[in-house]
Order: structure tokens, then C-alpha cells, then sequence
């Protein structure tokens, strides 16, 4: 039986470990954590973070050929893998040199180390973090001075996961990619992860690379991504100043094969743990390879990104006589996308926080992120109501957004919500999920994403 360790327990190395276990009985899947309590709730049924899908695979896999321990066996567990997949957290740095923009690898080092001091066989050590490209040449060096002849041969396996669709993206993934060296040791390892993988997804969706190719295609990936988001809300702007409609755009281009139609959808902006990390990352990777026009180029994705977000909250002053002041505010929706409980980085938190600094007060409702949104706001939770039924964080509300495009934000009673909203009704559509149309005969005015406003006054316009 193949011995398998992941250390990190996260929200890439669980789901893909829960993954690998139901797929393949013939290997026992290991899951280390330094957070006992994220241990403890992979090992109820109050899952340490919402996936669909997640909870089904657990319940095959767990006591099967997967567990879930502390790390205050690790030495234990290390020693007896394998195959180790380090999936820890690479934040953006927050201090010294490339603060900002270079990622933080101090827990990546710390767990490199780990494995060179209790390791006594020979390893796959598979980066399965998003990494700076020639990390795993660092963590070669660390590994290769152990002085008692153990082969350590570390490979590049990104995660290609979106969140709320994590489980299927890992049962049918677009591709699987693993980078090596090109030597016979690293050649073997790399078969060695094909053959795992092969258990359930066709061989020819595994793609195998040099090392720095694999590195460097997971930043890529995202940052291309984001670059889509930011283009078409970049347009949403100039849509709404000469009444052009967003969508009706995004549809007309995404008809031509060259562009395509995904990742065309206006909206409030990008947020997770990833897009803007990832950009962060290979700007200032740039930038240390004197590629300064390069840097630039990625950074402007950021930029718009948080002029969109500074964009919409404009709006809703302008649009609400230019005060905020003591009017009750109903935010639909805390995560940064739908069918995820996951709120970092989340473009409803920006809005909520420039809120609050409007002195607003603000209600927050969410089906499952509101618990994660209490501790990203930190101090400022104390000024924010956690709401989870969207009647109630409506009524006597001045004003709704919509910032998660969870389903059923779109199918609520909205002539009942009216109704038990302050007048002049406001809602303003950060993800274009509502009939506007519907809403404005009703009573509402209605402000979407990249389309003109549905008014019942004329607040005039400036061309």
C-alpha cells in the first residue's frame, strides 16, 4: 500500500486529499495540521469549511484510508509517507524586502526542514502550494543536505481549484499537471503521480513539464483569469456612462471562438485567497527579473479591481443623496463567490468596511460565510450586524447589495422585502443576478453592473 502524508489541512489540501482517498482504497491518505481545531472539524460532521459535494466524499473516505491528525506526530508521519504533498499557506508577505507583493514562504521553509530532520527513506515531495517559479529548486537545496543519503525528488503539482465548484473540478479536472527533472530519479517520481492520478482521470488530461513550467503555469493561470474579470469591469464603467448594456456586450464578444464567453460577467469585482496573491506574486517576480513594463502591465489587473469595488460604493453614495449616514444598509452575501464559505478577500468585506467609513449601518446576511466574515473584520464586526435571514437584514433597510451571486438571493420575495424597506428603496446588483425590470415596477430603484440605473427621479447626468 502507497503511504500518502498532505501537511496543511486546508481548503486545497483536504478536498484534494478526500479526492485521492475515494479514488484510490489501495493508498491511505494522511492529513496533517498545525490548527487542532480544523483537525477536529475534518473529524465531525461540521466540516471546517463549505464545498459542495465536500461532505459527500468525506463520508466515504474517512476512517477508510483517510485521516486527519495534529502535527504533534508529524516526525511520525514524515518518517512514514512515501509520497508528501506540502499544502501550506504561502500568504503575501507582510514585512521585509518584497512586502506587498513577494509571497511568504517562512511556513513552506519550516515544513522543508521538518521533512529533512525526520526523514530516514527515500521521498516524492510534491509542492502543492501555489510557489514562487525555482521554489522547488530552494527546496531541493534544503533537502539534498541531509547527510544520510535519503533521494528526496520534489515535483510541481498546482491545484486548479475554483472554489464552490472544488469537488468537481478534482473528480473531472480540465487537466492535472506535474512538473519534474528531467533525470531518471525525477522522470520515475513524476510516473509515479501519473499512475495516482490515472486512478480515475484519463492520461490524457495529465500533462507533464519541466519543473519551472509547472511553477509558473499556476500563477499564469490566475492571473489570466483575472485579467478577464478586470477587462470586462473596466467596460461596465464606460457601459454605464453612454448606457451601453454589459451583458449584451460580453455576450456579442464571447460569440467570437477567439475570446470565448467564460469569466465575462460584470460584477463587484474578484476576490479569494489566490487572484490577487498570485498577481502580487508574479509582479514582484517581474520586477526581480528587471522586467519592470511586464510588472506594470499585472498590476494594472489589481488596480481596476480595486478601482471597481471604490466604483460601486461611489454609486450608492451619489445615488443615495450623498449620504449614508445612519441608513440601514442590507449586504446579500459575505463570500467572495457563490457555494463557498470563504471570505478572504472578498469584494463584499471591501464594501462593507468603505460602508462602516461612511457610517452606515450596515447589516450583512450570508447562508454560510458570515461566521468567517465576523473574524476578516476583526475589530470592525462590533459595527456590523450578522444577519442570516434576508428578510430580516431587509427590513427597514434604505438600500440592498447584492454582492454574492448566490442562487436564492434571486428567487426571494422582493414585492415583500419592498414593503418592509424604508422609502425610497434602493438595490443596487453587484453580480446582475435579478430582474431589474421586475424590481423597478415594483418600486425599487434599480442600479446594476455596466447598465444604466432604473430611476423613478432623474438625478441628471454628467457626459
Amino acid at each position: 500500500m502507497r503511504k500518502i502524508l498532505c501537511i496543511g489541512a486546508g481548503y486545497v489540501g483536504g478536498p484534494t486529499m478526500a479526492v485521492i482517498a475515494k479514488h484510490c482504497p489501495q493508498y491511505e491518505v494522511r492529513v496533517v495540521d498545525m490548527n487542532a481545531d480544523r483537525v477536529a472539524a475534518w473529524n465531525s460532521d461540521q466540516l471546517p469549511i463549505y464545498e459542495p459535494g465536500l461532505k459527500d466524499v468525506i463520508d466515504i473516505a474517512r476512517g477508510r484510508n483517510l485521516f486527519f491528525l495534529t502535527d504533534e506526530t508529524i516526525a511520525e508521519q514524515i518518517d512514514w509517507a512515501d509520497i508528501i504533498f506540502v499544502s501550506v499557506n504561502t500568504p503575501t508577505k507582510a514585512f521585509g524586502l518584497g512586502a506587498g507583493r513577494a509571497a511568504d514562504l517562512q511556513f513552506w521553509e519550516k515544513t522543508a526542514r521538518q521533512i529533512l530532520q525526520h526523514a530516514t527513506s527515500p521521498k516524492i515531495i510534491i509542492e502543492k502550494s501555489t510557489l514562487p517559479v525555482r521554489t522547488a529548486e530552494a527546496m531541493s537545496h534544503i533537502l539534498n543536505t541531509n547527510s544520510i543519503g535519503v533521494q528526496f525528488d520534489v515535483l510541481s503539482n498546482p491545484e486548479f481549484l475554483a472554489e464552490g465548484s472544488a469537488i468537481r473540478d478534482l473528480e473531472e479536472p480540465d487537466r492535472v499537471l506535474i512538473g519534474g527533472h528531467n533525470t531518471p530519479s525525477g522522470q520515475r517520481a513524476i510516473e509515479t503521480i501519473v499512475e495516482l492520478y490515472a486512478n480515475w482521470v484519463p492520461r490524457e488530461k495529465i500533462i507533464t513539464t519541466n519543473l519551472w513550467s509547472s511553477e509558473l503555469s499556476k500563477l499564469v493561470a490566475n492571473a489570466f483569469l483575472a485579467q478577464r474579470i478586470s477587462s470586462i469591469n473596466a467596460i461596465s464603467a464606460l457601459c454605464e456612462k453612454t448606457e451601453a448594456d454589459v451583458e449584451e456586450v460580453a455576450f456579442a464578444i464571447g460569440t467570437d471562438k477567439r475570446i470565448g464567453p467564460h469569466f465575462l460577467r460584470a460584477s463587484v469585482g474578484f476576490g479569494g485567497s489566490c487572484f490577487k496573491k498570485d498577481i502580487l506574486n508574479l509582479v514582484y517576480i517581474c520586477e526581480q527579473q528587471g522586467l519592470p513594463e511586464v510588472a506594470e502591465y499585472w498590476q494594472q489587473v489589481l488596480k481596476m479591481n480595486e478601482y471597481q469595488g471604490a466604483r460601486f460604493v461611489a454609486n450608492m453614495v451619489h445615488s443615495m443623496f450623498n449620504s449614508l449616514s445612519g441608513k440601514r444598509i442590507a449586504l446579500f452575501g459575505a463570500a467572495f463567490k457563490a457555494n463557498t464559505s470563504d471570505t478572504r478577500e472578498s469584494p463584499a468585506l471591501v464594501v462593507c468596511r468603505e460602508l462602516l467609513e461612511e457610517r452606515a449601518d450596515v447589516v450583512l446576511c450570508d447562508p454560510h460565510a458570515l461566521e468567517n466574515a465576523r473574524q476578516d473584520l476583526d475589530e470592525q464586526a462590533e459595527k456590523v450586524n450578522f444577519v442570516a435571514d434576508p428578510y430580516q437584514a431587509a427590513k427597514g433597510a434604505h438600500a440592498i447589495a447584492i454582492l454574492t451571486e448566490w442562487a436564492h438571493f434571486a428567487n426571494l420575495d422582493y414585492h415583500q422585502i419592498y414593503n418592509s424597506m424604508a422609502h425610497p428603496a434602493f438595490i443596487f446588483d453587484g453580480r446582475n443576478i435579478l430582474d431589474h425590470q421586475a424590481l423597478f415596477k415594483l418600486g425599487f430603484n434599480v442600479y446594476p453592473i455596466g447598465k444604466a440605473p432604473l430611476q423613478h427621479f432623474n438625478h441628471g447626468r454628467t457626459w
